[in-house]
């Protein structure tokens, strides 16, 4: 039988092992596993929020070698040591229940900053304390407490059925029968998977198998949980149930829940709030509707006209309104697509019905992904266009 890569919250990239996460968890010493450590004042953790984060950075130092025999006996004799900056001086706030997307490109530091905050990572310098406990001392109390899904690890064994997995993590976490039957109850229902908690996990298909992530990740009822691409991999409807269902467990339970993801949707979903990483620092922390107006202070419009119209050179005034190229299946003229500043979103709608009889009207901010990718790229905006300040660095 193939053990899980890992088993419990931190055995995935943990320095304890698996053994030494198992023990933790149940709350049994385990020799060599550091487990002391005080939390500060919860009352202190309630009034900046139930994570507070203030100037936390990470570096990695590493060893540079060059290839083949030469490379590796010159790199025994004199190492080449470099150092790389992953996060840099990052400072915010969560407040309880909460649901709040980490964004930025690859690289930028989000899944550094995620294990960092459960415990994972030592950070190098600064301060982060989550539920009044500061992670990285990997008190079991705290351990309880938390939850963490990578959409690319996995927590289950992979040949027995998960529900052999479940059993192994009520004995962890020190569930009673009715406590453990409830939740799993409660959970297996509202992802539907009632059917497939007997089926080995091998046999599972990708969706599925990640509804059984969720499920062990919350079987303990976590009040914070972090999720590293949590539908990565899925078809489209896989990702709606794992969004439905994270949306039901916040609101059901009041559950904080800070998630990383490259998948817009997913963002749209869930997260009220983002924060914006790039090489390291922040580059934005608010809503997604302000970021959406910050970046894309126009609107879309798409008429669809009975008949083909034409539109004169001087139909819109003061340069408030763009005309855009429709699509090619829309190339006969019926269909005049628009960008608009927000102010002069009334005009325009009154203007359009006498061009001709309209058919269909749809007005939209941009595409979510299309303003994030634009970001990233430095396409369309500067940090300081973002926060409408110079950005410290």
């Amino acid at each position: 039988m193939r053990p899980p890569p890992s088993v419990g919250v931190f055995a995935t990239d943990s320095f304890l092992g698996t053994q030494g996460v198992i023990c933790m968890v149940s709350g049994v010493r385990q020799p060599g596993v550091a487990v002391s450590g005080a939390a500060f004042d919860a009352s202190a953790a309630r009034e900046g929020g139930i994570i507070t984060v203030r100037h936390l950075s990470k570096t990695y130092t590493f060893h540079r070698q060059a290839p083949g025999l030469r490379g590796a006996i010159r790199g025994a004799i004199r190492r080449q040591t470099e150092s790389r900056l992953a996060v840099d001086a990052l400072t915010f706030s969560i407040q309880p229940g909460e649901v709040v997307g980490l964004l930025g490109p690859n690289g930028a530091g989000k899944t550094t900053t995620l294990k960092m905050l459960t415990g994972l990572l030592d950070p190098s310098g600064g301060e982060v304390r989550v539920l009044g406990y500061r992670p990285f001392e990997r008190k079991t109390e705290y351990l309880r407490r938390i939850s963490l899904v990578m959409g690319q690890k996995t927590m289950l064994w992979w040949d027995v059925p998960a529900m052999e997995s479940f059993y192994l993590h009520k004995e962890m976490y020190g569930l009673s029968d009715a406590l453990f039957r409830e939740s799993l109850d409660e959970l297996a229902a509202l992802l539907e998977v009632e059917d497939l908690l007997q089926v080995p996990v091998r046999k599972l298909s990708l969706g599925e198998r990640m509804k059984m992530e969720l499920l062990a990740a919350l079987l303990h009822r976590p009040e914070v949980v972090f999720l590293d691409e949590p539908t990565i991999g899925l078809d489209v409807v896989a990702k709606d149930r794992v969004r439905s269902f994270l949306a039901d467990i916040n609101r059901q339970r009041g559950t904080t829940i800070v998630v990383t993801s490259h998948d817009m949707d997913d963002i749209e979903a869930l997260c009220s709030r983002v924060m914006i990483v790039n090489h390291g620092h922040m580059v934005y922390d608010g809503g997604l509707a302000d970021l959406v107006q910050r970046i894309q202070p126009r609107k879309r419009v798409r008429a669809t006209f009975a008949v083909p119209v034409e539109v004169a050179p001087d139909a819109f005034a003061d340069g408030l309104v763009r005309v855009l190229d429709p699509d090619e299946s829309d190339s006969g003229g019926n269909v005049l697509a628009l960008e608009v500043e927000r102010e002069a979103l009334g005009d325009l709608l009154s203007l359009l019905p006498r061009l001709g009889p309209l058919v269909d009207l749809a007005v939209a901010d941009a595409e979510v992904e299309e303003i994030i990718r634009d970001l990233f790229t430095g396409a369309a905006v500067t940090e300081s266009a973002i926060t409408g300040k110079e950005v410290a660095r």
